[in-house]
């Protein structure tokens, strides 16, 4: 050792740490623990709740049969229909609004900087997160059904809940492609690699993880609307499996018309839809972290 260099410091004062430090560490720690309890009260009281009252009615039948012909009184029917319904206009709105809201998030990102455009449609994805769902649906009924005349259909309940998903999905895809360090671009374009080939070879693999989990909270979102759709798809108790023609069922609007009922049987076949309507968003959230846990790239698993 020279003796222009400094003497080590001692172990013993490198670890220490004063009192106080770690009273206030410990305090810290004790309200994050706090405020995780706090926030899963709810949570574990709407599970709580929703198993409690629907797990009576959560039998073959509920999933076989549809509300044709079954007053509120009657103890038979099923939410087969809705169902049906549900994961039908859900998968329209999916396909139609994720490639939208990816590659909008792509351009805001990688493309537009700190250009007039990206600010333009940026303030617009704003706004659009700010509307509430009853005003997609009435912009729906009245440019698609009334403006066009195009009939009630599960279609048109998917394009009112595409405005909705949108600018959740396009805000998670923003923040998601952020958090990718600039050094794999800057590899991938030293390299002579094109901004096309980085975006889709680098880029979007390193934050799928992140994308699809934005896109679940979107679906999860939109899944159980019940606003738009009763302007867009009306109600129906009979089974539906086309889309495109005719009034359909989906699980919120289920759910609303047995909750009104004032018959305890319909009370039940409600609180039976909610929670499947849970389920299907848990099978869903699950699929989804497979499918990105199984395509995301090998150095991140």
């Amino acid at each position: 050792m020279t003796e222009d260099t400094p003497p080590a410091a001692p172990a013993a004062r490198l670890n220490h740490v004063s009192p106080s430090r770690k009273i206030k560490d410990r305090a810290v720690q004790g309200l994050v623990y706090l405020s995780f309890l706090l926030a899963l009260i709810p949570l574990v009281s709407v599970l709580w709740t929703v198993v409690g009252h629907g797990i009576g009615r959560l039998d073959a039948q509920f999933f076989q049969f549809s509300m044709n012909g079954v007053s509120g009184k009657d103890p038979g029917g099923g939410a087969y229909h809705a169902i049906i319904g549900t994961l039908e206009q859900v998968a329209i709105t999916t396909v139609i609004a994720v490639p939208i809201a990816v590659l909008t998030a792509i351009y805001l990102v990688e493309y537009a900087g700190n250009g007039r455009l990206g600010k333009v449609v940026s303030f617009f994805v704003d706004v659009m997160t700010g509307i509430p769902s009853i005003v997609a649906g009435l912009f729906v009924l009245a440019l698609w059904l009334l403006t066009f005349g195009f009939e009630f259909s599960g279609l048109a309940g998917a394009l009112a809940l595409t405005i909705l998903m949108i600018p959740t999905v396009v805000r998670a895809t923003e923040e998601m492609l952020k958090l990718v360090p600039n050094e794999l671009r800057e590899a991938s374009y030293a390299l002579g690699v094109p901004r096309w080939r980085t975006v889709t070879r680098v880029v979007l693999p390193t934050a799928l993880t992140g994308i699809v989990t934005g896109i679940m909270l979107a679906v999860a979102r939109v899944m159980g609307e019940t606003a738009p759709l009763l302007l867009t798809i009306f109600f129906t108790k009979a089974i539906n499996t086309d889309p495109f023609t005719g009034p359909q069922g989906s699980l919120p609007t289920f759910i609303w018309d047995q909750i009104a009922d004032p018959n305890a049987n319909a009370h039940d076949r409600a609180w039976t839809g909610a929670l499947v309507l849970i389920a299907i968003i848990m099978l869903l959230n699950l699929a989804a972290r497979l499918i990105a846990r199984r395509y995301r790239p090998a150095a991140a698993r």
